[in-house]
């Protein structure tokens, strides 16, 4: 038998497998469009349960993205009325003395005013009758004559004084006036200083007006007020990261500080899996470093990352921040210390490698490296108060990084969903593909087929009618409809 089958053409062979794949057809058919329907079906379930998955990712976000802005609003709210009460007593407590000012310039002022606007009095009668008799003609009488002389003589004299007076009083008016002066210019600026006090606090009131209605937005939850804090998160992110870099570069450079002194400190070389334990230990200390400052930070209510210190009493959260400060003091001495170490075992170092005729001349030129070894103290005692202020921008990045986490996730599940529905309409219509190309292979027995048909329908209506024609064809028709899958559904 197997000899037989070796000796058949090629042809032959293929006539076969044409013939098998004409009867398999219908089954072929009928196990891919199932293949591509459970395919369709399951990856539209999986992009059904990443859309559900999105919509309540997405709702968990816009929840949390509003109690964050909500609770960001109250603390500027409670900020901004504190300045408002510290602004209120520190101005409002000077207002009784500035008051009583007021009142005794405007007093004094007053009583000058009243001083000033006196008038001399006017001349009596009795120079009017004098001026009249020393009128009267007494050519014949000397005694007459001199008389009216001395009367005439009295009576300018008067008038040369009460002119002087007058001027002396007009003097004195001037003086009081010019008095005036300093009291108009102290009440002033005492009305300036008040004048400022209160655009200070018209100032406090705008700011608290402005974040009291982005508060009432974030209440209504609002879709503006979503967006903008979005936004503000994701700038709030961006720029925590970038702060959290240079903090990195810090301590980086911070290792290389105190590396050389702690190894040569501890000694050894030993290895904690692939790691050096002197490295451990320096990256320990400044992290001890960093803890320190973030304690002094939440100590002083800048940073809020552990509810636990904030809920503390004021005496003992004070008492705290002394504790953590002085310590970080410590931390910033010692590790100058360790800085002027690396410095010396540097130059050690140098004076081993050199040779002994020339380690006199490196000696006596060893003075000159003061200015590096107070440098590199100056930096190991600055750099671990700067890293204290990492808690600013750790705290930003920690409570902005879980919403930017989230509006990423929502946009990978969207994009994974929008994949899956792709993936399941090309699984369809790569079904149907696979079957039209299954029937362009045995496309010869399908027309010969056709035609048969054809021949025997027409024998069969010359016969029985168009009846029986409709029948056959309706039948073939739902044949059709039930191989082809609903690519929509």
């Amino acid at each position: 038998m197997s000899p037989l089958i070796n000796s058949l053409p090629l042809w032959l062979w293929l006539l076969f497998g044409l013939f098998a794949m004409f009867l398999a057809r219908r089954p072929v058919h009928r196990a891919i469009y199932a293949l591509a329907r459970f395919s369709y079906r399951s990856l539209r379930l999986a992009a059904g349960a990443l859309g559900t998955a999105e919509q309540t990712l997405l709702e968990r976000n816009r929840e949390v993205l509003l109690a964050a802005g909500r609770a960001t609003a109250e603390r500027h709210i409670e900020r901004e009325f504190e300045r408002i009460e510290g602004a209120m007593k520190r101005e409002l407590a000077q207002y009784p003395t500035l008051h009583r000012r007021l009142c005794e310039q405007l007093t004094s002022i007053d009583e000058d005013y009243v001083r000033s606007a006196e008038v001399p009095p006017e001349p009596s009668n009795w120079a009017r009758a004098i001026r009249s008799v020393s009128e009267i003609p007494a050519q014949d009488d000397s005694v007459v004559a001199d008389v009216l002389e001395t009367i005439n003589h009295s009576m300018r004299k008067a008038e040369s004084k009460a002119l002087e007076s007058y001027r002396e009083s007009t003097r004195e008016r001037h003086q009081l006036l010019k008095r005036m002066m300093p009291s108009w210019r102290a009440m002033l600026i005492t009305l300036g200083r008040i004048n400022k006090n209160v655009e200070s606090v018209i100032r406090r009131a705008k700011a608290l007006d402005l974040h009291m209605e982005r508060y009432e937005e974030i209440l209504q939850e609002s879709d503006r007020s979503v967006r903008f804090l979005s936004a503000s998160s994701m700038g709030r992110f961006l720029i925590a990261s970038m702060a959290l870099m240079v903090a990195v570069a810090g301590i980086s450079v911070n290792f290389q500080l105190i590396a050389r002194p702690v190894a040569e400190i501890l000694g050894g070389n030993s290895f904690l899996g692939s790691f050096v334990v002197t490295d451990i230990v320096a990256y320990v200390l400044i992290f001890l470093q960093v803890s320190l400052g973030i304690m002094v930070m939440e100590c002083l209510q800048v940073t809020r990352m552990f509810p636990a210190i904030n809920t503390l009493s004021d005496n003992i959260r004070r008492r705290l921040n002394w504790a953590a400060l002085a310590l970080l003091l410590l931390f910033s001495m010692v590790e100058a210390c360790l800085a002027f170490t690396r410095e010396l075992l540097l130059q050690y170092d140098q004076l081993l490698a050199a040779s002994a005729g020339e380690a006199l001349p490196m000696m006596a030129g060893m003075g000159t490296y003061w200015p590096v070894s107070l440098t590199q103290m100056g930096l190991g005692f600055i750099l671990p108060l700067i890293l204290a202020f990492t808690a600013i921008p750790l705290e930003q990045f920690i409570s902005s990084a879980r919403t930017v986490i989230g509006t990423c996730l929502v946009l990978s599940l969207r994009l994974l969903c929008g994949g899956l529905r792709l993936l399941a309409t090309s699984v369809m219509h790569t079904g149907i593909l696979l079957n039209r190309f299954y029937d362009l292979v045995i496309f010869f027995p399908l027309w010969l087929q056709d035609v048969l048909l054809h021949y025997w329908k027409e024998r069969a209506n010359k016969g029985s009618g168009g009846r029986e024609n409709t029948t056959e064809n309706n039948e073939r028709a739902g044949e059709e409809l039930m191989a082809e899958p609903a690519v929509n559904g």
